[in-house]
């Protein structure tokens, strides 16, 4: 008989009768089905696989399928089209002997078929209800794709740009962290999961993934405690708070152990400091690989990691080939099990799916709910808010809508690459390439003359490692049309950098400078004398020292479905740019890592200093300083800052006081200004950095419009983590600093006490 136990279940979590004071319904509901359950089907609980399409009738199909019917299957991630979800969730539902539903995972990290920038990009906008509006929206697209979970968001704080998945973060800073995890956390889960839009959110990679040693991907991280608290864990802290349902554990390993296995942090840190309620999942096969760590076998490992506080393994199947040995063995125990299959079987009971396990199987819904005009405009704005103008001499942008434009570059055509990475969800036939959407903004105003010119790289095989679309094409042969064109063409558009997959996942690059076929082609380019522009499509702060000292003017993009037609927007000046940097950019490779909030050293060489002193720490070939600082844009307006008004120069340790500027608009545009408050504690119990961000606000300003910025500063923008790792205020003087980024010419400062 099929779901024969669940209908009785189903019952009882709605009488009354059925709990106690103390449990609630889902408590009894779910005391109950485990009351029913064996060991192999808790076991399975906390099993997640990926499904492929399980009606092709091939070996490995058919043995996901036979798991689904014994139960032994609790996810499946990474299933597009939501009828072939319904159909992997009816086998379980309907053909295993309780019918417990799955959980359908997929990485919709930054959009499902209508694609936001990449998170790095994103965060550039430091619009905080634009991003959890993107957030919203993905969700409402997977959702009715058959997605009720997401691996997002991605929290890691990363300094160090070799680091490809610095893209799917939200850069080096640890307060604008926190509020884009909370904010993408509320924009996936709303409030509850009432509505049938809402998912659940991931919060990864729990923890320290992104302090990877030589910014290469999957490689040891070592790091104090000290530095975890201050700098690291915030925004993690911070996704927990706004309520994340489950959490992924790191590849690395943290104070020696795999973060998979390491108590401290998962049960010590997570569950008992921050109080997170939700369930663990390993990421990918990650329990194998504690192996090449060097801790233990298979079986002891999967063992560690549940004792540890993991509850779902991801595709590794190390938990349901081995824990039933282990229980028996001794290595872990019945309620090491329960515990994991109920925060699993919890997660599904919140989610609705006992109530409806095909809530997010409408098929009618998934074919009027995706990549709609409203959602495509949303993207396009938050996408024009994302881009960074880094330089514009001589105020080359905006363009004029005439006269014959060259657009030149490896990006200049590409489909498949404009999403940027980790976009499993996004269909390239639906975008438009960079060429169409200036095409489409130029209709009968001026003419676009297209050449590839170069290739990404100048090794075939890297460029058909990094799974770009674009032909490998004769070097020569592209630089003659390439020149060719720009000769006819009044102004030269160059659309280079990186492509979709140079950036992302096991994408890290030892050197960060744009590759060699690209720079070779701009100086040959450089060399007509024509008004350029360099549109640096990059997944990480790139080095780009000789671009900036030889073309006129460089904006960074951040990719996106709807990229074409926002980069029109802003060439054309039909939109301003607003993005603000969310990493710093190093004049070379050789500084990283490299960020704004570092500690000071006993021999420190001022900030902006041109030239070598010797026995300061600095370097004999470089500056110190960043090409381009964190908080740094620049806009087709500009602005003024006055000096800071403070309402005391003093506060107590419980009190606020406040602190305002107005900041004026002097140019010929209207315009946005992202203002930013730093503070620094020059005198505490132990280091603390140059400057920290601690509030910012995003400021409307028409042309000659000038405002009032008020910032509050309360107790707990003063905090840090002492030796202890107590969480404190200590009294003593303070400095103050507001501008337009975080460079030390950029900002205006004051200083009041704390008493």
């Amino acid at each position: 008989m099929k779901n024969r136990i669940l209908p009785l279940i189903a019952g009882c979590a709605i009488m009354a009768s059925c709990t106690t004071p103390q449990e609630s319904p889902m408590d009894a509901y779910i005391t109950d089905l485990m009351s029913h359950m064996t060991i192999q089907e808790k076991i399975g609980q906390l099993n997640q696989q990926v499904a492929g399409d399980i009606m092709t009738g091939s070996e490995q199909d058919t043995e996901i399928t036979d798991l689904l019917k014994r139960g032994e299957i609790g996810s499946v991630l990474n299933v597009k089209g939501v009828e072939r979800v319904k159909a992997i969730q009816k086998i379980a539902v309907e053909e295993s002997r309780l019918g417990i539903p799955l959980i359908v995972g997929m990485d919709v990290i930054h959009g499902y078929e209508t694609v936001f920038p990449i998170p790095l990009g994103l965060a550039a906008t430091w619009d905080i209800d634009g991003i959890e509006e993107s957030a919203r929206i993905a969700a409402k697209e997977a959702s009715a794709n058959g997605v009720a979970w997401t691996f997002s968001p991605m929290v890691d704080i990363c300094v160090d740009p070799r680091w490809g998945r610095q893209a799917e973060g939200a850069g080096e800073d640890p307060y604008l962290g926190s509020k884009v995890a909370e904010a993408m956390v509320k924009g996936y889960q709303g409030e509850n999961y009432e509505n049938d839009y809402n998912i659940m959110a991931c919060i990864k990679h729990f923890a320290l993934y992104g302090a990877a040693e030589a910014g290469r991907d999957y490689n040891t991280v070592d790091m104090s405690r000290l530095r975890m608290y201050n700098q690291y864990f915030d925004p993690y802290k911070a996704a927990v708070e706004a309520g994340a349902g489950s959490v992924m554990t790191s590849f690395n390993i943290v104070d020696g152990l795999p973060a998979t296995s390491n108590k401290w942090l998962v049960t010590d840190v997570l569950r008992k400091q921050w109080g997170f309620e939700g369930f663990v999942v390993t990421d990918y096969a990650s329990i194998d690989e504690m192996e090449k760590h060097g801790i233990s076998d298979k079986q002891h490992n999967a063992a560690l990691a549940l004792k540890a506080g993991t509850d779902m393994d991801m595709v590794s199947r190390s938990f349901v080939e081995t824990l039933e040995k282990s229980l028996k063995e001794g290595l872990v125990t019945t309620s090491d099990i329960d515990l994991a299959c109920r925060r699993v079987l919890e997660a599904k009971y919140k989610l609705g799916l006992f109530n409806d396990p095909y809530k997010y199987c409408n098929i009618d819904k998934a074919q009027n709910s995706t990549y709609l005009p409203e959602y495509r405009e949303t993207a396009r704005k938050l996408t024009q808010e994302s881009f960074v103008l880094l330089k514009n001499d001589n105020n080359i942008l905006p363009l004029k809508k005439q006269g014959t434009i060259a657009l030149i570059g490896p990006m200049a055509e590409s489909k498949g690459d404009i999403v940027g990475t980790w976009c499993v969800a996004s269909d390239p036939t639906k975008y438009k390439s960079v060429r169409e959407g200036l095409e489409t903004a130029l209709a009968g105003k001026a003419k676009v003359l297209t050449a590839q010119g170069c290739n990404f790289v100048d090794d075939e095989y890297v460029q058909k490692a990094t799974r770009s679309v674009v032909p490998f094409i004769d070097k020569e042969k592209g630089k003659r049309e390439a020149i060719e064109i720009a000769r006819k063409s009044d102004v030269i558009i160059c659309a280079m950098g990186e492509d979709a997959w140079m950036s992302g996942e096991g994408a890290s690059r030892a050197d960060i400078e744009m590759p060699a076929p690209q720079r070779e082609l701009l100086a040959e380019l450089k060399k007509l004398n024509k008004p350029m522009v360099l549109l640096n499509f990059a997944g990480r702060a790139t080095a780009i020292k000789w671009e900036s000292e030889n073309i006129p003017a460089i904006m960074n993009v951040w990719f996106g479905s709807e990229c074409a037609d926002a980069l029109a927007d802003v060439l054309f000046g039909d939109a301003v740019p607003q993005g603000k940097l969310t990493i710093s950019m190093p004049q070379c490779v050789g500084q990283v890592p490299l960020y704004y909030n570092h500690l000071n050293t006993g021999r420190p060489l001022a900030e902006g200093t041109e030239r070598y002193a010797n026995f300061t720490s600095n370097y004999i070939d470089v500056r110190n300083d960043a090409l381009y600082p964190f908080g740094y844009g620049l806009s087709y307006t500009t602005f003024e800052y006055s000096d800071i008004t403070l309402s005391a120069n003093t506060m107590t340790v419980d009190g606020t006081i406040k602190a305002k500027v107005t900041v004026k608009n002097t140019g010929d545009y209207d315009g946005v200004e992202i203002v930013q408050l730093y503070i620094r504690d020059p005198q505490a119990s132990v280091s603390r950095p140059v400057k920290e961000l601690k509030d910012f606000k995003r400021v409307d300003l028409k042309k000659g419009e000038q405002k009032d910025v008020e910032f509050t500063i309360t107790p707990d923008k003063l905090k840090f983590y002492n030796y202890d790792l107590e969480y404190v205020l200590e009294p003593g003087a303070f400095d103050l600093m507001i501008g337009a980024n975080s460079s030390d010419k950029a900002l205006k400062k004051t200083t009041f006490e704390v008493k």
